[in-house]
């Protein structure tokens, strides 16, 4: 872990990164790319010092409207036990009455539910889950040092019964290793236990370029000896890969999903996250 002083902290879209890095290990992981400039081993996350501090200026500034973070790096990564500051940060988007939504594969979120309920309360809060395999054997191999995904499914359903809608990414399916019917059949009966608003889903497949295509292969040659020569004759450079059985596969989706009223947009499904309730707007002026 090392410290930043950064010069502002909300994009252009309201999203935020406290942390740059993270230590749960996934094989997959897209934000290794080189392509984001890193310029710091990917464990050794930078901690933005001033975060806190910028984000209160530039809420006090801003419209109200849906705060997101989670896109490139996890918030509840370990060191935020300790550290606190999405904590900090959910405190300051209650008091200037914004709203939140968060990508994160941890069950320390649960630490928060109290907050969340508030924020959920004064406007809208929506939390994101990620959840690649329903076995957790597998899930500790792609994802290990974080919950597996049974802890997920019970995060889930803690929110359930807070009322707090969840999202759940269904990404990214690796062909040959999470690309099979019972691994997706499983995921979707945990999404309809635990009343997901929508899945978001982009194909059954994954991303690779220079960065993460070299972890991802290392991590395959301890993991599942030889398939790393499959990809590469099958895949070569391709930065879209996509799961042989694509189709069958997002058929079943399509078919279960639109069956329990689940959304399957992935459009419609960012509208969502972007939107802030105008009612809450009103009881905050008022």
């Amino acid at each position: 872990m090392h410290y930043v002083t950064s010069k502002s902290l909300l994009s252009a879209k309201n999203g935020m990164n406290l942390y740059r890095g993270c230590t749960h290990g996934c094989i997959y992981c897209d934000s290794r790319s080189d392509i984001y400039n890193m310029g710091h081993s990917f464990e050794d996350i930078e901690v933005k010092e001033n975060a806190l501090e910028l984000l209160k200026k530039e809420l006090i500034k801003r419209p109200k409207s849906m705060i997101g973070t989670g896109s490139m790096t996890d918030p509840y990564v370990p060191l935020e036990k300790n550290l606190e500051y999405v904590r900090k940060s959910l405190e300051l988007i209650y008091r200037y009455g914004f709203g939140f939504t968060c990508i994160t594969k941890s069950d320390l979120i649960l630490r928060d539910l109290d907050l969340l309920k508030k924020i959920n309360e004064k406007s809208k809060v929506v939390v994101q889950m990620t959840i690649t395999t329903a076995d957790d054997g597998l899930c500790r191999i792609l994802e290990p040092n974080v919950c597996p995904t049974s802890r997920r499914v019970e995060v889930l359903k803690r929110f359930d019964e807070a009322d707090i809608p969840t999202v759940v990414w269904l990404s990214p399916i690796l062909p040959h290793i999470n690309d099979d019917e019972e691994n997706i059949s499983r995921i979707l009966d945990y999404c309809i236990e635990t009343n997901v608003y929508g899945i978001i889903c982009f194909g059954m497949g994954m991303t690779l370029r220079q960065g993460n295509r070299e972890y991802f292969y290392e991590r395959l040659d301890e993991s599942f000896p030889g398939l790393k020569d499959e990809y590469i004759r099958r895949y070569g450079d391709s930065y879209s890969i996509s799961s042989p059985n694509n189709d069958k596969l997002m058929r079943i989706f399509q078919k279960r999903t639109e069956e329990n009223g689940i959304l399957n947009n992935h459009n419609e499904i960012f509208d969502y996250l972007h939107d802030f309730p105008q009612d809450s707007v009103q009881s905050t002026l008022m």
